[in-house]
């Protein structure tokens, strides 16, 4: 997985590139990868969002439980397996979404400079978002923009809290694996609406 030439201003990107991070890669981040791309309809040929796993083997399959409930929620499981977090992946992405705090904290320490301010969780990112930092803006990639930028600069004052994880739900009943994927699905939809405006 490669996407090539680090990301640059918005006004000269054909594509803004989203990574979405977890540990395996096989639950938690294909379950997002995919229904961003669901949810952004026609917008995802310039939104590219892409899963990697910070401990991931290469190759392996998306897990069946976490699939099957993608699914069920209008995504497509096909395809999808894991990848390795890379420092090139992470300096050639506009924006990084961990699942959990553990894994912005991987991608920012990968490369400092460029992720500190693209770095969230999921969660953390839809808990920040405001429209009015995408006033009058069109467009989704300069909308995604904005409304990263926005986030970033309010994350100082507006706390963190443990609620910006989603946990794991490797080896988890099927209703805790079904809560964390409802936990994504918000996030994720909330995320899509601010961007599409």
């Amino acid at each position: 997985m490669t996407y090539g030439e680090p990301a640059g201003p918005p006004n000269v990107r054909a594509l803004y590139r989203v990574l979405v991070v977890c540990t395996g890669n096989v639950h938690r981040s294909p379950l997002a990868e995919r229904l961003f791309t669901q949810r952004l309809g026609s917008a995802s040929q310039l939104i590219q969002v892409s899963s990697v796993g910070t401990a991931a083997r290469q190759g392996t399959p998306m897990a069946p439980q976490s699939a099957a409930l993608l699914a069920e929620m209008g995504g497509d499981p096909t395809g999808a397996v894991a990848h390795r977090l890379t420092a090139d992946l992470v300096r050639c992405s506009d924006l990084v979404l961990g699942a959990a705090a553990e894994h912005r904290e991987a991608a920012v320490r990968m490369s400092p400079q460029w992720a500190l301010h693209r770095a969230f969780t999921l969660r953390e990112l839809a808990r920040l978002l405001r429209l009015e930092d995408a006033a009058g803006v069109s467009g989704p990639i300069a909308r995604a923009t904005a409304l990263v930028e926005g986030a970033a600069r309010r994350r100082g004052s507006a706390g963190g809290t443990a609620d910006d994880d989603v946990a794991d739900p490797q080896g988890a009943p099927l209703e805790v694996a079904r809560a964390c994927a409802v936990r994504i699905e918000e996030a994720v939809e909330r995320i899509v609406r601010a961007v599409l405006g």
